[in-house]
């Protein structure tokens, strides 16, 4: 990944920001130092040199590291244990997998993938069904994996 520009954040466009995260809000803290990277893939927010925020087509979404800042109750969706090998290598999220997601999903959300047992997101993705669709089918993709565990965005160290 390649970082072409890093700047802070104006206030309206932090005020802005936090708007439109809603329930994930929680992230930005007061008194953080919050930055922009724009980068070859999605703009990075850092708050307090962490990447905790993406920018996927222009919409602010939680990375894997700010959503492990926060208790996730919505947007969420629980795949079982035998999906986990699969999706922290970035595969999409098959129906078959899911045991859970918020009712309240509608087909183009993004969402955060939790494991069944530790409920610790996996990966952030672009939801394809909604929520109950995702349940009660047996085939099919349900998500396309945005970012997971171990890209590079995980991994990106500033």
């Amino acid at each position: 990944m390649k970082i072409r520009k890093r700047y802070y954040l104006k206030k309206k466009m932090l005020r802005d920001m936090e708007g439109q995260l809603g329930d994930f809000s929680g992230i930005i803290k007061p008194k953080s130092k919050v930055e922009i990277i724009e980068t070859d893939l999605d703009d990075i927010i850092l708050v307090d040199g962490s990447p905790m925020i993406m920018m996927i087509d222009g919409e602010p979404f939680p990375t894997l590291k700010g959503a492990l800042e926060l208790d996730i109750k919505t947007k969420f969706v629980v795949v079982d244990m035998g999906a986990v090998k699969f999706v922290i290598k970035g595969a999409d999220i098959m129906s078959p997998g899911i045991t859970d997601a918020d009712p309240n999903i509608v087909e183009g959300d993004l969402v955060v993938i939790v494991d069944e047992t530790h409920h610790k997101p996996l990966a952030t993705g672009r939801s394809l069904l909604t929520g109950p669709e995702m349940v009660e089918n047996r085939e099919g993709k349900a998500i396309k994996n945005i970012h997971h565990v171990g890209d590079e965005i995980w991994d990106l160290v500033i």
